[in-house]
């Protein structure tokens, strides 16, 4: 039988439906009614530190969000596995329409720091390891001087994996034709949860936002 949910997470609701619920009423009838029709679709981590919706402070149905261990982007590779974030990509480029994907890292990645050999190995894992095997060839790759201190090869594996996993949206032959074409846009960027800071991948390298 199923458990019941935490207090936690019922009082968070009740004070949702007190405060915010209320407040927003008419917009939640709205969505219910015309349906979403977000702009823009975030890939980004599972970490619980690094919620896109608080990071960009967005509205209900501004921001179609898929999160996975890592915030990674696989190849294009259709077969009858499951490939959650790739059905994920197809509904909303196919269906929804969402004219940017982002992808979005973080600092203190648990899924960067595994694949740098820190913690648990991942090969004793049942998924972890296969999903995050291309996280770790980034990382056999890393520059000699990036790995002799650990916050740097953090940070440049961090920033490594969004510009790998937009090199592998492009991958996708929908995502690559609408790109081409100038319907849709490919970003990247990566949030720092100690400063509260956001840097943008650009090509002439990554910036902060002021």
């Amino acid at each position: 039988m199923p458990a019941p949910l935490p207090d936690e997470l019922l009082d968070g609701f009740r004070r949702f439906r007190s405060n915010r619920y209320q407040q927003e009423r008419q917009r939640y009838q709205l969505l219910v009614e015309r349906g979403q029709r977000p702009n823009t679709m975030l890939i980004g981590c599972s970490d619980s530190r690094s919620g896109p919706e608080t990071v960009f402070d967005v509205l209900p149905g501004e921001l179609f969000v898929v999160r996975n261990v890592g915030g990674l982007v696989p190849v294009y590779a259709p077969d009858n596995r499951n490939h959650a974030a790739s059905a994920a990509l197809e509904y909303a480029v196919l269906q929804l329409r969402v004219r940017t994907i982002v992808v979005m890292g973080h600092g203190r990645c648990g899924a960067v720091a595994a694949a740098l050999g820190e913690g648990t190995p991942l090969s004793s894992t049942d998924f972890i390891g296969s999903w995050t095997q291309a996280l770790r060839d980034l990382a056999d790759d890393l520059d000699p001087s990036d790995r002799a201190e650990p916050a740097v090869a953090h940070r440049a594996l961090e920033l490594r994996s969004v510009e790998q996993s937009l090199v592998n949206l492009g991958t996708f032959p929908w995502i690559r034709s609408r790109e081409r074409a100038g319907a849709l846009r490919l970003s990247g960027c990566w949030f720092d949860i100690a400063l509260g800071e956001l840097h943008v991948s650009e090509p002439e390298g990554w910036h902060i936002v002021p």
